[in-house]
């Protein structure tokens, strides 16, 4: 693959390393963050968005977001983005709508079309051309009826869509490495029936060729993330 991203949960805390390690090997490093955006209706359930460094200014950008979440918008311990701050402008900034979990997606699987419709708007008009509507195959639930409602929605407003994966690990064998390890941060056994179980073994680095499979029907998706990088 000619380029990598990395995008951390709400930091860049891996970015000097990888940056450097993916320059060694003559990747293109892409610079970004997974983020959370508060929900005000239910801060137990905030949305995710998506965000690439598209050039120095991008990337400061960035950092301004991040480090006023963690000083002034911390719930739970966790550092989330007002989205009224992107008003104060998103110049470098690409971004990717989350997915299923998402504030668009949340809504169109919710069945809330009218209101997924001027969400997407919304953000497109916070990012100027660099707003893409995302989806994934990773085994999540409604999966399906997700990308086949985002497909419609980016067909109506004339907006890109975009295909990710979300990766966990290298390796389908690392699965169950990678389940201890979240068992250990949660406090949980692996045994135990009643813990949530937010990862599934298809969240590992698939080669070109799986991600080519897995979209086979949605090939435009798959060229928007080369387009990205």
């Amino acid at each position: 693959m000619p380029a990598l991203a990395l995008t951390d949960l709400n930091n860049t805390f891996g970015l000097v390393k990888f940056y450097l390690a993916a320059r060694s090997k003559g990747l293109k490093p892409i610079v970004g963050c997974d983020v959370f955006i508060s929900n005000e209706a239910d801060r137990e359930q905030p949305f995710r968005l998506l965000l690439l460094c598209q050039s120095h200014a991008g990337y400061l950008r960035l950092c301004e977001l991040l480090t006023r979440a963690f000083l002034e918008n911390q719930y739970r311990g966790r550092p989330e983005i007002r989205k009224e701050w992107l008003q104060g402008g998103t110049d470098g900034l690409i971004a990717l709508s989350g997915a299923h979990l998402g504030e668009v997606g949340t809504a169109l699987l919710n069945g809330n079309h009218d209101t997924a419709r001027q969400l997407a708007l919304e953000y497109a008009g916070l990012f100027p051309t660099r707003f893409y509507l995302e989806v994934q195959r990773g085994g999540f639930a409604r999966e399906e009826l997700h990308l086949r409602e985002t497909v419609k929605l980016a067909a109506e407003r004339g907006l890109p869509v975009v295909a990710t994966h979300p990766v966990q690990f290298l390796s389908i064998e690392d699965y169950k490495a990678h389940e201890a390890r979240v068992c250990i941060a949660e406090g949980y056994v692996l045994n135990d029936k009643r813990r949530a179980r937010s990862f599934n073994e298809q969240m590992y680095f698939k080669t070109q060729a799986e991600m080519a499979a897995l979209f086979a029907d949605l090939p435009e998706a798959l060229l928007n993330s080369v387009e990205i990088a």
